[in-house]
């Protein structure tokens, strides 16, 4: 590669960069607010900086995007309300090579690979001097390098998750390993042949993300927290201003997850029983540090709810820069009679995955009947923090105005079809919705919105699935059992602050039920926990065997107002049938076309 080529994006302000050149002194050059070249990022601190800051730049910073919130409507939890879509045809069948929702997620991945390879590279990040006191400049050095690996291991986990897969030939392959800066997504194809840009195993693939995150671990804090800093003169360049930025705790969290997809069925077809030992151990080592030397005063509850409008809430594991005063994901969920897009709705499906007030699935209750007349009655308390139903009214905004949904097909002004900004579903979503919107008031409260990538709740549902999967509800594995663990989601407040299931006779009677019973459970509350954040979708695949686990029919609710102001329910009402030619998705068709070491995954032969 041409060592002079231009790099853009290497930007002044990114993430806490501005704090520290604020109130930091040694700091040498200002940031470039141009063009500049290769040469010259390698000679400048600062934009050296840049290289680490801009990578955290390319992450997601809210959930209205392809592999956020929309990314469930290639599940049977929601459906997109446009025909046009592209995940809603990606979803039914109807994906080309030229209209491909996942391509620029795979260049987006090799942008921040190349910029840490590139920090990298020959000890560059490590040549320069940041800072002219000699100890908090190593102290910055450490914390940077260790970013980068971290950061690398990120990006690599993300190509892993949505572009690994099985090829034609049968081999369970991953992402090509490049740990070499190079511009993939902008070179010329020569370029691209003259470099190994073959795809590596699955299993090496794995083992390069571990690395990576071993060795970012060396060299970073563990959190980044002012109490773990005992050197008050080192919080200049450690401690909370850096949150938001990888550190220790992240990297066991993400090697987690990793052993997690890796012991699931469909990359794990031995059975392989230590990978699940491995996504348990690092799940709970993150739980226990959450629990343990995070929760300090005002720090980490077990019982708080999720905070989706506190960039800085403590359940947090790891989240992106946030964005201030942010309306989008209330612009998505509310329909047109609320000035909102209805972008997407949730589906039937999802909402009988929520039981009954006391935890036990619908139609199983011995204190809740469930009345198909009332069907959202007595319900699992964190299906109201979640979804808008038929008839539900809310308070919005800062005047205690509020607003009842109407979704019968009768007249209601929400209901599916007469409207391109209603749901399709004739539910909405209230997840992620701050309920002081109201643009009727002219002036417009709002709050800050980003995407929190890891949660501590996510380390629950992964160390609950892997200590049950190596021996079953009730085994302990460092001290906590996979019932234990799934219960202090149960029971936690809801997203409203409301109390969660407090007594839980179903979860007693389902941990004595074996293992593969508990397991079943364990994807519910997954579903529930984790719905519209994306990763549902990741969690089908792994799971499934078949593509007759994925293409199912997803329903909506169809609503009709009877004479008397009663509803009539229809829940068998289809709204639109999952047709995935493949379990996995495909190596974006232009890189396929200009590389001729690349093999695309299976069911995706003509995208090549």
């Amino acid at each position: 590669m041409d060592k002079m080529k231009n790099i853009y994006g290497i930007l002044a302000a990114v993430f806490a960069m501005p704090a520290l050149l604020s109130s930091c002194d040694g700091f040498l050059d200002p940031y470039p607010s141009a063009i500049r070249d290769e040469e010259y990022v390698l000679s400048s601190p600062n934009t050296m900086q840049g290289l680490i800051g801009q990578a955290y730049e390319y992450m997601s910073k809210n959930y209205n995007n392809n592999e956020g919130a929309w990314l469930d409507c290639a599940t049977d939890n929601a459906v997109m309300t446009s025909p046009t879509d592209v995940i809603r045809r990606f979803s039914t069948g109807l994906a080309s090579p030229t209209n491909d929702p996942f391509e620029s997620y795979w260049e987006r991945d090799w942008q921040g690979i190349y910029n840490v390879n590139l920090f990298l590279k020959d000890g560059n990040g490590r040549n320069l001097d940041y800072m002219l006191d000699d100890h908090l400049n190593e102290l910055l050095k450490d914390r940077l390098w260790g970013e980068a690996y971290a950061l690398r291991a990120w990006f690599q986990w993300d190509l892993l998750q949505k572009f690994g897969g099985r090829s034609a030939d049968g081999r369970l392959l991953g992402y090509p390993i490049l740990l070499e800066p190079v511009r993939v997504w902008e070179s010329d194809p020569e370029d691209i042949q003259n470099i190994n840009f073959e795809r590596n195993t699955y299993e090496e693939c794995v083992a390069q993300i571990i690395s990576d995150c071993d060795s970012a671990y060396k060299y970073l804090p563990i959190a980044h927290r002012d109490f773990l800093v005992s050197n008050q003169d080192d919080l200049r360049v450690l401690g909370s201003r850096n949150w938001g930025r990888m550190d220790g705790i992240t990297t066991v969290a993400i090697k987690a997850l990793v052993y997690l997809t890796w012991a699931s069925p469909r990359f794990n077809p031995e059975g392989d029983v230590t990978r699940w030992e491995k996504a348990a151990e690092y799940a709970k080592e993150v739980i226990d540090f959450k629990r343990e030397v995070d929760n300090v005063s005002g720090g980490f509850s077990i019982q708080e709810g999720v905070d989706w409008f506190d960039p800085n809430f403590p359940g947090i594991v790891f989240a992106s820069r946030y964005s201030d005063d942010n309306t989008d994901m209330e612009r998505a969920f509310w329909p047109g009679s609320f000035q909102g897009d209805g972008k997407m709705g949730a589906s039937q499906n999802l909402v009988d995955a929520f039981g009954m007030a006391d935890g036990y699935p619908v139609g199983q209750s011995p204190n809740y009947e469930y009345d198909p007349a009332n069907p959202y009655e007595n319900r699992d308390p964190r299906f109201y923090s979640v979804i808008f139903y038929n008839g539900r009214t809310v308070e919005v905004g800062t005047r205690g105005n509020s607003y009842t949904f109407e979704n019968w097909s009768n007249g209601g002004k929400d209901a599916a079809g007469i409207s391109s900004t209603n749901s399709l579903t004739n539910y909405h979503i209230k997840k992620f919705v701050y309920m002081g919107v109201d643009w009727s008031e002219s002036s417009v409260s709002s709050m800050p919105h980003c995407k929190f990538f890891i949660r501590w709740a996510h380390m629950v549902l992964a160390f609950a699935e892997a200590a049950n999967q190596v021996g079953g509800p009730n085994h302990e594995i460092d001290g906590l059992t996979a019932k234990e663990a799934i219960s202090w989601l149960r029971s936690r407040n809801t997203y409203d602050g409301e109390a969660g299931i407090t007594d839980d006779p179903y979860l007693e009677e389902i941990s004595l039920a074996g293992k593969e019973a508990f397991d079943l459970f364990l994807r519910n509350e997954r579903r529930i926990e984790t719905c519209f954040e994306g990763t549902w979708f990741f969690d089908l695949r792994r799971w499934s065997t078949t593509l007759g686990d994925l293409n199912k029919t997803v329903y909506g609710a169809g609503v009709t107002r009877d004479a008397d102001g009663d509803f009539t329910y229809n829940f068998g009402n289809g709204i639109e049938t999952r047709q995935f030619r493949s379990a996995y998705l495909p190596i974006p068709y232009k890189d396929m076309l200009s590389t001729s070491g690349l093999v695309q995954n299976e069911g995706w032969e003509s995208w090549q």
